[in-house]
């Protein structure tokens, strides 16, 4: 495909990952509407979002290896018809019952258009020249996720429209990016009937990884770290990917490729993923309620002063194109995950008074950070593998980001809970109320409802306490500058397949051929 046929189609799959991407966030500025217009409890809140999130992270690596087995386009044009039916579902749902149902379905297809995405960009175009076109697939995911819960605060704020609609808005686009998907997608698909998927290992590493993703979810609220709770999920957990390993190493077409994904360069690049994951994503989530609750502005409002972040993602991902022109991606990468970590370092000093400036600067840097790291370290792990293996690899590197993700949200969100209720119980002590006989002390994100006195300790609470989560933050994303210094200085390679003499001997991390160790490949800088 040429460079205008590229674009044609590149605008229909840009379409449906900013929408899968938004559908995401979009609901969480809504969500106490939502659960109270259809008299859902504080659990049922938890699982409008846990339901989600299992089904897209669990489902992820195994989209991306029936992309590596099944036709491109025919799995993408499934995935959008399941999104599609789910979200018409979604808003229509009469009970918290069925939107969370609704809601996991959602999740399905969700997590099958965000790596089936990626998987195609890939076969279109060669490593050295995706650097001209991740430019925009970094805005796209800047923009959604940035821009979801701003959507979603205006859609809240609306009152002819109505929370359902956080669900409707995205039916006409999908099917938009459908119609010219059909007509302008065309990839060379190689039909390999000879091949099995490998059920047994994807089941066993959707249940070991909905296991361990309950448990981070309902881990600091509902039981303690140190519990007998802990000890059964994490060891169940622990035991069931550790069959979903055996049978992944035995197998002839893995659901996640262990050759590859144990080799020098693809480790730390899903290792520093992981890491701008874990910082990434659940620092930014905690951005909205450090605007609402701890400075007090509206969700439209709070989603406007998110946009440094997101401006910060869209340029860097511009400057991030220049890799085209090198084939170098390494400077990209350490200088993004530095700039990444001193942003965090920056809003680690943050409190319920500081200035709305600073507080951009900090969000700039982490976003010119992400802009510069999260899609490179993808580039990395893409240019390591042929073309029959691409679907498993960019499936795995999307999976351990989205874990990531998940973890950065549960453990920020328990420090932050621990740090509001000390705050919040020092506050009340001070003002001479006994906390425990107060209802109004941080059970309740209502804060309007509370009496001015309370009200102000609980928005001091929240602002004051942020700043340790981006401290942490900070501390995630050292790991991802540590891998990323050891990644090998290698050029992309100009062509869409390894040749097959690479191919077949594996393709180490500088692309050259050497032998395959039993456990895990350190190769010599190229």
């Amino acid at each position: 495909m040429d460079h205008r046929h590229i674009l044609r189609a590149l605008s229909g799959l840009l379409i449906v990952l900013f929408v899968a991407m938004t559908s995401s966030t979009v609901v969480s500025v809504a969500l106490p509407q939502i659960i109270g217009s259809l008299n859902g409890t504080q659990s049922q809140y938890t699982w409008v979002v846990t339901a989600m999130l299992l089904a897209s992270t669990a489902s992820t690596p195994i989209w991306g290896k029936l992309a590596d087995l099944f036709s491109k386009k025919l799995l993408l044009q499934i995935a959008i018809g399941i999104f599609v039916v789910s979200s018409i579902a979604c808003g229509f749902a009469q009970s918290t019952e069925q939107l969370i149902a609704f809601r996991a379905l959602q999740g399905l297809g969700m997590g099958a258009l965000q790596v089936l995405v990626q998987v195609i960009i890939a076969a279109m175009i060669s490593p050295k020249e995706r650097g001209r076109y991740n430019g925009y697939l970094g805005g796209v995911m800047a923009v959604a996720t940035v821009g979801g819960p701003l959507l979603g605060g205006f859609i809240t704020d609306t009152s002819w429209l109505g929370w359902r609609w956080c669900f409707f808005i995205a039916v006409p686009f999908t099917l938009l990016a459908l119609v010219m998907l059909t007509r302008t997608l065309h990839l060379t698909e190689i039909r390999r009937p000879d091949t099995k998927v490998d059920y047994l290992g994807a089941s066993l590493i959707a249940v070991g990884v909905s296991v361990l993703l309950l448990w981070v979810t309902f881990v600091g609220n509902d039981f303690d770290w140190l519990s007998w709770q802990t000890a059964a999920m994490v060891g169940a957990s622990v035991v069931i990917l550790g069959g979903a390993v055996a049978v992944e190493a035995r197998v002839k077409e893995p659901v996640v490729p262990l050759h590859v994904v144990r080799r020098r360069d693809p480790a730390l690049a899903i290792v520093a993923s992981l890491a701008v994951g874990m910082a990434m994503f659940g620092g930014a989530v905690f951005l909205g309620q450090y605007f609402q609750i701890g400075r007090g502005y509206s969700p439209t409002e709070a989603g406007l002063l998110t946009i440094p972040l997101m401006f910060g993602v869209l340029v860097s991902s511009t400057v991030a194109r220049l890799v085209s022109k090198t084939g170098k991606v390494k400077p990209y990468i350490i200088t993004g995950v530095i700039v990444l970590t001193l942003g965090f370092l920056g809003l680690s000093t943050i409190d319920h008074e500081t200035s709305l400036v600073l507080v951009s600067i900090g969000m700039l840097a982490v976003g010119v950070g992400v802009g510069m790291s999260m899609q490179n370290l993808v580039l990395v792990l893409q240019n390591t593998v042929p073309l029959s293996e691409l679907g498993a690899a960019s499936g795995a590197i999307t999976f351990f980001r989205s874990l990531g993700g998940t973890i950065g949200v549960s453990v920020l969100g328990a420090v932050l809970a621990n740090q509001v209720a000390t705050k919040i119980t020092a506050g009340l002590t001070k003002l001479g109320v006994d906390p425990a006989a107060s209802s109004s002390g941080g059970s309740t994100l209502n804060v309007a409802a509370m009496p001015p006195e309370i009200r102000e300790i609980v928005r001091a609470a929240y602002g004051d306490a942020t700043g340790h989560i981006f401290l942490i933050s900070a501390a995630i994303s050292v790991v991802g500058v540590i891998a990323a210094l050891f990644l090998t200085p290698t050029k992309l390679r100009d062509s869409v397949d390894l040749s097959p003499a690479r191919a077949g001997a594996g393709a180490g991390s500088g692309g050259g051929v050497r032998p395959r160790s039993p456990w895990f490949r350190w190769t010599a800088p190229v």
